[in-house]
């Protein structure tokens, strides 16, 4: 790993080197918290987690080949069994080793949160870049103050851009990853009812996803979903004009762009409501559903309109699109790599990924769930042919108007064309409730617990059914998903 000795990692950390000293010119060839994928020459970074600890297996990783670990204990059984840097904190240490790696390194670095749709934004504009770039994309949740580092590490010399989903549900955590990162291009998805259990409401999911400006590049980019009410308040950070997308273009009026006020702690102009409202430079419209073989649309931009066949269902998909297309104008792809990026992309498991099998076509959509997102996918179902059946669980993290959110999330869902609702979890008896209020007649069907929930299952769903699985991962949805696979 380029620059990363063991002399510059225990600077960059601020860690005490215990070991040869004949070893601290050497480059370490990975880093891993896994004991079981530690390399020869690698880096082991030992954590203590709820059920194991890592510190127990670094002599063993030693004597197998690892160049050096990483930990917080006293090393006095390692000291003559191999390199030992000894921090006070080891996922602290991974940040500021991954921030001294990735400087280093000098690639541009894509950053995307927002409340719902980062890792499907990420997995679009990764597939955009990908036509013109090589890219590493974050993989899976990796997102966190553990997982951004260890994406990081992967990137080699042959990487040309990063594209990293940056994930946080307390103030202060978005300033840290931003440190770490530091994007040339900023990329929010939208400001909706996530982690309210610790940021208090929108205006407070506002301001924490808004860290993500703290250390954005002089000459960066900052790409906002203009549709969203929060997001299209925001005029300018740090001197730069936001670049908006949507499913509404640019009036004259939002071109002038007048700032009238600014929220100095957060670090960006706040607009008017006039001047908020239908800017987006980068916008879609002729939107066509394809059920659930995807939508449709012509995207309008600057530098001119062309058609695209977006393969997952749903309107968010549209947005997703257009952020991908803000970025890949950034990065100078012509119009068509754009099309052909949008059109390459590929579901992930969990996230809206479609599974048909004899018996059923099943969503899976259960890696996590809030209010925004749990109606966007109950949208989409409606759409689909034959008889449609949602699965949902609870949402977590809502703080004190949890209850309320889920009943308004069913008096949503009971306002859809769907046939079955099947509720599960404590929290869900709400969603059951507003379903029931909105539509009396409909077929709704509440479990408290997951046990009981599968062992109905078998007589409530039949065959052609679409099923959609939606819940918060706390829930383990991925259960109902496998089961239903089993059928």
């Amino acid at each position: 790993m380029k620059g990363l000795t063991l002399e510059r990692i225990a600077q960059a950390c601020g860690g005490t080197y215990i070991g040869r000293k004949e070893d601290l010119g050497r480059e370490i060839t990975m880093i891993t918290t896994d004991s079981r994928k530690v390399e020869v020459g690698g880096l082991f970074a030992a954590i203590k987690g709820e059920r194991v600890d890592g510190h127990d297996f670094i002599p063993a990783v030693l004597a197998q080949g690892a160049l050096v670990a990483l930990g917080e204990q006293d090393p006095s059984e390692w000291r003559r069994v191999g390199n030992y840097i000894r921090v006070p904190s080891t996922v602290e240490a991974l940040g500021a080793i991954a921030e001294c790696y990735l400087e280093q390194l000098q690639i541009p670095v894509v950053g995307i949160t927002g409340s719902v749709g980062k890792t499907s934004t990420k997995e679009m504009i990764a597939a955009v870049l990908a036509q013109k770039y090589n890219v590493l994309k974050t993989d899976g949740n990796f997102n966190n103050a553990l997982g951004l580092p260890l994406t990081i590490f992967r990137l080699r010399e042959e990487h040309e851009i990063a594209v990293l989903e940056m994930g946080i549900n307390h103030f202060g955590e978005m300033h840290a990853l931003a440190k770490i990162a530091k994007p040339d291009v900023c990329v929010i998805t939208n400001i909706g009812e996530c982690h309210l259990e610790f940021l208090g409401d929108r205006d407070g999911v506002l301001r924490a996803k808004s860290e993500i400006f703290d250390f954005l590049r002089p000459d960066g980019c900052v790409i906002l979903n203009g549709d969203d009410d929060k997001l299209a308040q925001i005029s300018e950070v740090k001197g730069i004009r936001p670049v908006f997308f949507g499913l509404g273009g640019m009036n004259e009026a939002a071109e002038e762009s007048m700032i009238v006020g600014t929220n100095e702690a957060a670090g960006y102009g706040i607009a008017g409501e006039s001047k908020a409202a239908n800017r987006n430079e980068i916008y879609a419209d002729h939107i066509e559903k394809k059920g659930l073989d995807g939508i449709a649309c012509r995207i309008h931009t600057r530098q001119g309109e062309f058609s695209a066949q977006i393969p997952i269902p749903g309107l968010h998909m549209v947005r997703n699109a257009l952020a991908g297309t803000a970025v890949g104008l950034r990065f100078g792809l012509t119009l068509e790599q754009i099309r052909a990026g949008i059109e390459s992309l590929q579901p992930l498991g969990g996230r809206f990924h479609i599974v048909r099998t004899e018996a059923y076509t099943i969503i899976d959509d259960c890696y996590n769930a809030n209010p925004m997102s749990m109606k966007g996918s109950l949208a989409v179902l409606q759409d689909a042919l034959g008889r449609k059946v949602a699965i949902l669980g609870d949402m977590g993290e809502l703080g004190p108007d949890e209850a309320q959110l889920h009943r308004e999330v069913g008096e949503y869902a009971g306002e859809l064309d769907i046939d079955l609702f099947l509720c599960v979890g404590e929290l869900c008896r709400h969603m059951a409730d507003g379903i029931l209020e909105m539509a009396p007649g409909r077929q709704v069907c509440y479990f408290e617990s997951m046990e009981r929930f599968l062992g109905a299952l078998p007589e409530l769903i039949q065959g052609g059914d679409t099923i959609l699985v939606k819940a918060s991962h706390f829930m383990h949805f991925e259960k109902v998903v496998k089961s239903l696979e089993e059928k």
